[in-house]
């Protein structure tokens, strides 16, 4: 009975603090008018416990009967249950108001509502984040995280084609855009404004949560990316306001940066990293930064850790190692600062406040490629592209794998060919991973049924223990370390 849905709905924007009661009937025949029904009848006391994904699809199944639905897909059911969430939605205008008012009490407070917030209106789906795959495996640098992200959804063939054939329009430019706010074919989402670096940003949650409390902060312009002095400046001003997160930017070249270039953005959260747990393995002097902690983080990637209380200093050191970082060439080590004009040297940083100290990680990529290495030379290698193939961004910078979902399916007929003997080349979406197998099967005489998927997990954790240390420009090795130290030298 699609009254008893929309009731149940009605009831969750209740209980969830969504809406108040004089805000029922109002909500009620919001959803009426998303649903095109004009008529509606009191259903019975609700008796079951309310599943907000059970609710939503069943309004969802109703809306594809009647044909308001264009499409059955699921790209296009989710904008369809957002159109439903978002009669629950209270006005940017009151979030902005209540994320200030939590402020005042901590920056913890404020940041607790909203992300209970973005939970609550389904933005971050809980019942698909339940679903990502996760563990850890210890490693040389720490126990490293390994995530199969299943909360995105992968696109619709037919939802691909429509995009590609819709009127590309200039408004919103891209989805990092404010415009984006209650745009018709996105998602629901609030922004919170802040001032950084004396210009207009807003604070956001990721949909799809990789981490605890994954936030998006980006500029209110549509400034491509860039990293300069003043991505220092903005990494601070945000710890400053929120000193129990960090926050990181993705580098402003391809290949090693992230995957919107074109908007100006930075990634943060309530998480500590591997990488962030990761001692300084040498410590270096810097001349007119005596006071200033810098060291070499025992870590795949080459990572630089400077550390102090004021974070100015770090914002002038951070600003002289990119400097010389950009136009630092050592062939010997086969670091070019560029080729043929073109750019190769950046950073990733990552910034955060530990007791009363300010600390910033400079990450040094290179993103130069070879006939040998297309895709990068510091990049995943060939041997690895069985599990990850994808550019290594922030996130994984500081530790967190996110693998692609066909791999839940893989490992699963994978663990089954070995417990029963079989021959992985002899199945079609296992081949790719049948030198993978050869390589660590003498490893584990032990396997069986009970702890294949254990093994299979351990794995997995060394192959992407072996993309950061491809990713890295200066290996972990002694002349690595070497060549990494002849470039502090020049600082």
């Amino acid at each position: 009975m699609i009254e008893m849905s929309i009731k149940k709905l009605v009831q969750y924007g209740r209980t969830t603090g969504l809406i108040e009661a004089e805000d029922e009937i109002y909500a009620r025949n919001q959803i009426l008018e998303v649903l095109k029904m004009s008529e509606y009848e009191e259903p019975g006391e609700i008796t079951d416990e309310i599943s907000l994904e059970d609710t939503l699809n069943a309004l969802t199944d109703y809306a594809a009967e009647q044909g308001i639905l264009e499409n059955n897909s699921v790209v296009y059911r989710d904008l369809f249950d957002t159109r439903l969430m978002n009669c629950l939605m209270p006005r940017p205008s009151e979030v902005v108001k209540k994320f200030h008012g939590e402020y005042e009490k901590s920056p913890e407070d404020a940041t607790a509502y909203f992300y209970k917030l973005s939970q609550d209106s389904n933005y971050i789906r809980r019942y698909r984040i339940a679903k990502d795959i996760r563990w850890s495996v210890p490693s040389a640098y720490g126990d490293i995280d390994i995530s199969i992200n299943l909360s995105k959804p992968e696109k619709d063939p037919k939802a691909i084609a429509a995009a590609k054939l819709a009127k590309q329009s200039g408004y919103p430019k891209c989805l990092l855009c404010k415009e984006n706010m209650g745009y018709a074919g996105r998602v629901n989402h609030r922004i919170i404004p802040l001032t950084i670096n004396q210009t207009e940003w807003g604070f956001q949650y990721s949909p799809y949560v990789y981490y605890n409390e994954h936030c998006i902060v980006f500029n209110f312009q549509h400034n491509p990316m860039k990293i300069e002095r003043a991505t220092f400046v903005k990494l601070f001003d945000f710890i400053k306001l929120f000193p129990h997160y960090f926050i990181g930017s993705n580098a402003d070249l391809p290949i090693v940066g992230g995957s919107i270039l074109s908007h100006d953005h930075y990634q943060g959260g309530h998480y500590t990293f591997a990488m962030a747990k990761a001692p300084i393995e040498r410590y270096f002097t810097i001349k007119g930064y005596e006071d200033v902690e810098t060291g070499i983080v025992k870590w795949p990637l080459s990572v630089i850790r400077i550390r102090h209380k004021d974070e100015k200093r770090l914002i002038d050191l951070a600003e002289h190692i990119l400097n010389c970082w950009r136009g630092y060439t050592d062939e010997d080590a086969f670091v070019f600062g560029e080729t043929d004009g073109e750019p190769h040297n950046t950073i990733t940083p990552i910034a955060r406040k530990v007791g009363d100290t300010f600390e910033l990680d400079l990450a040094l990529r290179n993103n130069i490629t070879t006939d040998e290495c297309p895709l990068g030379v510091y990049h995943p290698h060939a041997q690895y592209h069985h599990i990850k193939k994808e550019n290594i961004g922030l996130i994984e910078v500081m530790g967190l794998a996110i693998l692609p979902a066909r791999l839940k399916d893989e490992l699963e007929e994978l663990s089954k060919c070995l417990v029963e003997g079989k021959d992985v080349r002899a199945v079609a979406e296992l081949e790719k991973h049948a030198d993978w197998v050869d390589e660590f099967l003498p490893r584990h005489p032990e396997l069986n049924s009970e702890n294949v998927m254990d093994i299979l997990k351990e794995e997995v954790g060394k192959v992407f223990v072996g993309v950061l240390e491809d990713a890295g420009v200066y290996k972990c090795t002694e002349e690595g370390r070497s060549a990494f130290a002849k470039f502090m030298e020049t600082l």
